[in-house]
């Protein structure tokens, strides 16, 4: 598979310079971020050049306010693949250091979007800000493209149906006020976490339910319960399957929290493989039960539901159709 993240303007390789670029922190790629991207993609495709994004590692935030934990709705890795599912060439993570903050922002356009990346049409959101104390703004961004030969497109916010704008923060309350629901519709797909399948207990192997138990980030917002949920393997392969997330009451209450998901057909031992798991559906909160056949029945409830609610799940819009709708095999 040819390259698609790149950490410096020095790795891009030539024949993805002179593309249309977005630009943008774009963390947890919502609907209001896929306005300017979609944008970026048609412009992309009218002039028949590529279409890259340019992000920052790590968010600004993390670095000028260091003690202000920021949950990240997509790692980088994730946003990079959810960016190739949505037809990009390749994305950019410059690395956001103390020296490069210090770019003012006529270096910024001149070195970056001019000299590294060649850049034929910029996108970005109607706010952007960019060089030493934010100095560069729209009408700045717009001047230098006319003056350096590249055009400048800005895209308005975008508002839901409530006409509030779109937002990483009002994805973040959602997540952690536990409205599932709520934050897919404003990410207009499943909410998705990706972490290496470690060994548990096998408890549930002997119960029947083998799972792929997975360690999330100590940040992760995803409220304590069971869902039902899309299980998408290293090779893409996607899969249905019923998910625990918590510290399990009944058999191990003072243990790490831990998503455990029992991947319906699945057969074969992945340990070591790192996999994501799209949350399509919130089914109850975790619970302690008297004894393992109570947990058992229950499981068994639930492989019911998990199993009845995916079988009918609709696509939210096009990028959720591409992320857990395409090529299925579970």
């Amino acid at each position: 598979m040819e390259q698609f993240r790149f950490q410096s303007l020095e790795q891009l390789p030539e024949t993805l310079r002179g593309a249309v670029v977005a630009i943008g922190n774009f963390d947890g790629v919502h609907r209001g971020h896929q306005a300017v991207l979609n944008t970026a993609l048609g412009y992309a495709r009218d002039h028949d050049c590529p279409a890259m994004v340019l992000t920052f590692e790590p968010h600004p935030r993390q670095l000028f306010r260091p003690d202000v934990p920021l949950f990240r709705i997509t790692p980088a890795a994730m946003k990079a693949d959810i960016l190739r599912s949505m037809g990009f060439d390749g994305v950019i993570e410059m690395p956001f250091t103390r020296d490069f903050a210090q770019l003012t922002a006529d270096e910024f356009v001149d070195r970056v979007l001019v000299g590294g990346l060649a850049a034929r049409q910029v996108v970005t959101g109607f706010d952007f800000h960019f060089g030493k104390n934010r100095q560069g703004g729209p009408a700045f961004l717009m001047e230098a493209g006319e003056t350096r030969g590249f055009h400048v497109t800005l895209v308005d916010a975008f508002r839901d149906a409530d006409a509030e704008v779109v937002s990483s923060s009002r994805v973040r309350a959602r997540l952690h006020d536990g409205d599932l629901a709520g934050a897919n519709v404003l990410l207009g797909y499943r909410y998705r976490v990706e972490a290496e399948v470690v060994r548990g207990k096998q408890l549930g192997r002997t119960l029947g339910f083998p799972t792929a138990n997975m360690a999330l980030a100590d940040d992760a917002v995803l409220r304590h319960g069971i869902y039902a949920v899309r299980f998408i393997r290293a090779d893409g392969s996607i899969h249905d399957g019923v998910a625990s997330f918590g510290r399990r009451p009944t058999v191990d209450e003072d243990g790490a929290a831990l998503l455990e998901t029992y991947v319906f057909g699945l057969d074969e031992e992945i340990y070591g493989e790192t996999c994501t798991v799209a949350i399509c559906a919130f089914l109850r909160g975790e619970e302690k039960f008297e004894s393992l056949d109570a947990l058992t029945a229950q499981m068994k409830a639930d492989e019911a539901e998990a199993r009845a609610i995916l079988a009918d799940l609709e696509p939210i819009g096009a990028l959720d159709a591409a992320l857990i709708f395409g090529a299925r095999d579970g």
